[in-house]
């Protein structure tokens, strides 16, 4: 998922679209989401996606955005 946020956001430019990326992925995912994208193998991530991986973990992880994005057991994705 973070690989077609990233190749969406592309035609802004590299380091503008791992910005956006990064913010989409904070703004947006859920705290078990961006957990997960954090511990995996970043490897398969296209290089706009994984520069804003790269971001997000240099800022920390922002948490919850809402309450709506806050779960006892899991993602609400999937």
């Amino acid at each position: 998922m973070a690989n077609q946020i990233a190749r969406n956001l592309a035609a802004r430019g590299d380091e503008a679209a791992a910005l956006a990326t990064a913010d989409h992925i904070a703004a947006f995912w859920d705290p078990h989401m961006r957990e997960r994208i954090m511990a995996d193998d970043r490897a398969a991530l296209d290089p706009i996606a994984a520069r804003a991986i790269a971001l997000l973990r240099r800022r920390g992880d922002p948490g919850a955005q809402s309450a709506a994005t806050v779960f006892a057991g899991g993602a609400d994705a999937g």
